[in-house]
């Protein structure tokens, strides 16, 4: 019975972390370039500087603060507004991944001070690498990947005239 939950939890899961993996570094780097801006570069020195329970706090805040936005997305679904709630949705994963992620890069050192935080995110790590190992070597994600690049050769064959 644990295999069976562990194999249905992954199949659940496994869309969620290809987007983390998809976003996480392009997304982290795009808020990153707020760093020009005076207010957001002394922002990112305080997340810096935090104690470990205050990196914590800031890691989960862009989560709270999403929350209501996902109930409106919620909203708009039940009263038939499904593409506009789907938008909603979308672009508050997208905010959302890029906001943790930044802060992520900033609170990793204190948040690894953390002793239950640094026991169980390597093993999160890993697990989620290992999920994704597998996804990757399955012949959908190869197929996928094959018609990507062709389109990639042809765009960029296209826009090279």
């Amino acid at each position: 019975m644990r295999s069976l939950l562990r194999a249905v939890a992954t199949v659940l899961i496994v869309p969620f972390l290809l987007f983390e993996e998809w976003g996480w570094e392009p997304l982290a780097a795009l808020v990153g370039r707020l760093s020009r801006l005076p207010f957001w570069a002394r922002l990112e020195d305080r997340l810096r500087c935090l104690p470990p329970w205050g990196a914590l706090l800031a890691f989960f805040v862009p989560v709270v603060l999403l929350l209501p936005v996902k109930v409106l997305a919620l909203f708009l679904f039940s009263h038939g507004h499904a593409a506009t709630g789907v938008t909603v949705l979308v672009l508050a994963k997208l905010a959302g991944t890029a906001v943790v992620a930044r802060i992520f890069q900033l609170v990793e050192g204190p948040l690894m001070r953390i002793p239950w935080f640094a026991r169980w995110y390597p093993r999160w790590k890993a697990w989620k690498d290992q999920v994704l190992n597998l996804v990757r070597q399955s012949r959908p994600w190869r197929v996928v990947r094959v018609f990507n690049r062709g389109i990639h050769r042809g765009w960029r064959r296209l826009r090279e005239g």
